[in-house]
Order: C-alpha cells, then structure tokens, then sequence
C-alpha cells in the first residue's frame, strides 16, 4: 500500500456513531491545511490577500501560527472562527503519514483538494449526529446513521473514494434529513412575531443589526439568516434552527442557545456572548468572550 494511503480506521477513530469527539480539530496534528489550501481577500476579516494553494503570510516553518495570540487585533478575525471539524488532521495523519505540503509539493493538490472534501463530509457528520439524537422517529433516526456510516467510509477508503464522490448529490440526501428534522423539533415551538419585525423571520432573512433582545423566537427557522450585529441579548432559541445562520459580530449575552439546533462553534466563535450564555454541550465558550 502506498505511503499516502489510509490504513482502515486510522482516519477517524472507531467511536459511537454520536460521538463527536473525532470531529473537532486537533491543530498539532495537522501541518497547516487551513492555513494554506484556501484562499481569502482582503475584509473586515482578514488584513491581506491570500490566494489559494499559498501559505499564510504569517506561519511558522513548523506549520504554527506567529500571530495566533493577537489575531483580532490583527485583522484576522476570520482565522478564529474557522473550524475544520476535524479533517486536518485526518489528512495530515490518516492520509499522508510523515509528508506535508512543503516537503511534498507535487501532492499539495491532492492534499488540499482531499482536505476540502474530508472537511464538508465531517460537517455533514457532525450535524448528523445532532439530528439522529433530536427526531423521535425512529427511522428518520436510523436513516441518520445510515448515512454516518456511508460517509465514514467513504472517508476510510481514502482521497481516490472521495474524487468519486457526487458531493453535490449527497449535500442534497444530508439536507432533506436536517430540514425534516428540523421541522419536527420546531414543530413544538411557538416563536414570538417581536414588534416591527412582521412576518420575516424566515430562512435567509436580513436580519443584520436586528433589535431581538429578550425575544422568544423558540421554534423560528432562520437558516442561512443574516444576523450580523443583531442584538440577540437575553433571547431564547430554543428549537431554533440556526443552520447556516451568519452570526458575526452578533451580541448572545445571557441568551439561552442550549437547545438550538444546527449550531457549530464557527458560528459561536463568530458572535460575543458571556458568561450567562447557555451553549449545547458539545459546544465551546470562546476566549474572546466577556469573562471567557
């Protein structure tokens, strides 16, 4: 077998379908993928260009970061709120074994064209997870874990499974799944319509620098909403779906997001919250947190 071949398991350890632990990303183990295989322009994020393919301006010879205790002040914010879910270091470790990038250079698009795959089928896993555990259908239950163990061994087979895989086409199956459960959770939830808001709490709506403090919007689907800067203090999102929700910049003091779903640590990492914020479990308070 080649040296940049999988050996079966190696990638993802053999856990509980619902256990996300191999999920999060383990930095030390990974040379860097983030930093490197994708591009981004100049922002309110980000203080430079960067393209594709190149490394960070600011990383070390030894794949770590210069500048990761001051990234806000920076102007990298962005860099803070990504998460690979994990797939850095099932490339760097599971795929190609003592190669890298640097010393590697004619594998470096495989390694991050396998890293761009590896990350989306680990997002789709981790929401997975969350919606086998939220249904109280049974088969809506094991159609979930049908597809988790589908996409752990696709991932398993290694970067030639992954070429052949229709992404596109399984982002579809995954989506059905997350919207049907979606709307049985929320289906035992009633959000408040707050005042001057009309009828717009809906999937992608403009909601940037929105006024939703102490608002019960228990039960809203807000996927893909832009809540950028909305003011979202003391609110209740219990039953919320939050899937794809823009939360840069968005103030969660003393709100109760323990019981939304969909919701990723990019998303939490992007918004401000305090020590009053209610999170789900699998979930991290940030450092830049008031009293974080």
């Amino acid at each position: 077998m080649p040296a940049h071949e999988p050996q079966p398991g190696r990638f993802l350890p053999i856990t509980p379908l619902n256990d996300r632990s191999a999920l999060r990303p383990d930095c030390a183990s990974c040379y860097a993928l983030c930093c490197t295989a994708f591009g981004f322009t100049k922002s309110a994020d980000f203080a430079v260009d960067k393209a594709a393919g190149t490394p960070c301006r600011n990383l070390a010879t030894d794949f770590s970061c210069t500048i990761h205790e001051s990234l806000r002040p920076r102007g990298f914010s962005g860099c803070t709120v990504f998460d690979c879910f994990g797939a850095g270091q099932t490339v760097s470790q599971g795929y190609f074994p003592g190669e890298n990038w640097h010393s590697h250079p004619e594998r470096a698009q495989e390694m991050f064209g396998a890293f761009a795959s590896v990350r989306q089928l680990h997002e789709m896993l981790w929401y997975l997870v969350e919606a086998g555990s939220r249904t109280f259908d049974l088969d809506t239950a094991g159609r979930a874990a049908d597809l988790s163990t589908m996409i752990r061994r696709t991932i398993d087979q290694g970067p030639a499974a992954l070429r052949a895989l229709d992404l596109p086409a399984l982002h579809e199956v995954v989506r059905t799944l997350l919207m049907e459960v979606s709307e049985e959770v929320r289906a035992g939830y009633f959000a408040d319509e707050p005042e001057g808001t009309g009828k717009d709490l809906l999937p992608q709506a403009d909601l940037i620098g929105r006024n939703l403090r102490s608002v019960r919007l228990c039960g809203a689907d807000l996927r893909g909403a832009y809540l950028i800067g909305s003011d979202l203090r003391g609110a209740d999102l219990s039953g919320t779906d939050l899937l794809g929700a823009d939360l840069r910049g968005a103030r969660l003091e003393g709100a109760d997001l323990s019981r939304a779903l969909y919701l990723t640590q990019p998303q939490v990492n992007a918004a401000s919250g305090d020590p009053e914020t209610l999170l789900p479990p699998d979930l991290s308070r940030p450092g830049h947190w008031t009293g974080g």
